[in-house]
């Protein structure tokens, strides 16, 4: 009995809690998955600079990084940003990435 209850911890933990901390809108495949969503727009065409800033998941227990809308502009060095982008990624729900991609000039 103890070592089903163990099983069952294990087993709990590793059913995507990295993604969840990021994946929520999209879903989440079991094994691997890997999406790009827009976020918004402003009326002027896609910029010709490109800027991105990421955070990352172990587990869901430990998040770090910067994934802001100002780090991805400040990154890109791009003073008007015109189109806001997210990617993330999460594999096996033990590590995941959450990035925020900017285009502007």
């Amino acid at each position: 009995m103890r070592n089903l209850l163990a099983a069952a911890a294990v087993a709990s933990v590793l059913t995507g809690c990295a993604g969840m901390a990021f994946n929520g809108r999209t879903g989440m495949g079991s094994i691997y998955s890997e999406t790009k969503l827009p976020e918004s727009a402003t009326g002027n065409p896609i910029g010709s600079k490109t800027g991105q800033a990421c955070a990352s998941s172990i587990l869901g227990w430990v998040t770090t990084g910067d994934a802001s809308t100002s780090t991805a502009a400040r990154n890109g060095q791009i003073q008007r940003v015109f189109t806001v982008d997210n990617s993330s990624k999460n594999i096996l729900g033990i590590y995941a990435t959450f990035c925020t991609v900017v285009t502007g000039e």
